[in-house]
Order: C-alpha cells, then sequence, then structure tokens
C-alpha cells in the first residue's frame, strides 16, 4: 500500500515541499534584505519544524543573522492558557519578527499567537506558512505562503516535516 493510500491524498512531494520551503526562504530574503537580523517564531510542532528548515535556507542563501525562538500555545483553548515566547522581550524589541506555521486553516492559531509580540515595540510582524486553506475567520493573510489549497472546513490537511516529508489531504 503507498502513502498516500494510507494517508490521504498527496498534496505535496518531499521534492515540491523543499521547493516551497527554499522559495519561502527566498521571498523572506527579498523582502527583508537591509535587516541584519530577524526573528523567526515557530508554532510549536510542526510550525517550529518548518522555521528550522526556512531558517537553514535562509543562512544557505543570505548574509541576514536568523534567530529561532517557539511559540506555545493551546491551540484548543487559546484564551484560557497563556502564550509563551522563550526569547527574552529585549531580545526581540526593533527587530522583524515572521511568525511561522503550518498549516493557515481559519487564523486563530496564528491570531492568538501574535499577542506577545504585540506587547513588545517590533519593527514589523509578517506570518509564513506552508500550506494556506483560506478559511480565514480571523484578519490573518500570510506575507508568504507555500502553496494556495481549496479545501472545505472538514477537510484535514497533514504536513509531515523531515526525512519523508510530504503534505496529505485527508
Amino acid at each position: 500500500m503507498t502513502p498516500a493510500a494510507i494517508d490521504g491524498t498527496l498534496v505535496l512531494n518531499t521534492k515540491q515541499l523543499n521547493q516551497k520551503i527554499h522559495r519561502i526562504a527566498y521571498a523572506i530574503y527579498e523582502n527583508n534584505f537591509s535587516e541584519k537580523t530577524i526573528v523567526l517564531a515557530g508554532i510549536d510542532g510542526q510550525g517550529f519544524v518548518l522555521a528550522k528548515l526556512i531558517q537553514k535556507q535562509i543562512e544557505t542563501i543570505s548574509p541576514i543573522r536568523v534567530n529561532l525562538i517557539g511559540v506555545s500555545l493551546d491551540k484548543f483553548l487559546p484564551t484560557q492558557s497563556a502564550v509563551k515566547v522563550n526569547a527574552p522581550p529585549a531580545e526581540l524589541k526593533k527587530k522583524t519578527i515572521i511568525l511561522v506555521d503550518d498549516v493557515l486553516n481559519t487564523g486563530r492559531t496564528l491570531a492568538y499567537a501574535l499577542k506577545p509580540f504585540l506587547e513588545i515595540e517590533v519593527k514589523k510582524i509578517e506570518v509564513a506558512v506552508l500550506v494556506n486553506r483560506s478559511h480565514t475567520l480571523f484578519p490573518i493573510i500570510p506575507t508568504y505562503s507555500g502553496y494556495e489549497l481549496a479545501t472545505t472546513l472538514t477537510d484535514h490537511v497533514e504536513v509531515k516535516l523531515g526525512k519523508e516529508a510530504a503534505v496529505y489531504l485527508r
């Protein structure tokens, strides 16, 4: 049985997914070429893994220093838990922050993940996602999007990053 038969419909294979990450890194560099340092803030889980992959690409193609930080929150109860960033506010002050997650569905997770950055004087905030499903219920539009995917609200998009990287629709 093929992986697609087990996990759903294959949307992006490993090669295509890596091309999307490479393109996101170039777009980030193009929009921020005058910056000495940028901050990639990956949302815990696949968002953080994606941020690490983008960081590696940016550092390969540009002189920009990339600080990688993690953002943790309860994705199911964001109003009842704290949003934590594993970096002191002083390291983020007057920096370009790029919030990274694997899939943008309704925008809820990304909207709540912005909270700690809104309490600091940052230079600008951008959003990068691998897959944009465009079901936004919150005012979040990604600055960088690897793939636009038309789905229904009941569909599930699964991103697997690592050695056998792929994106599936179930």
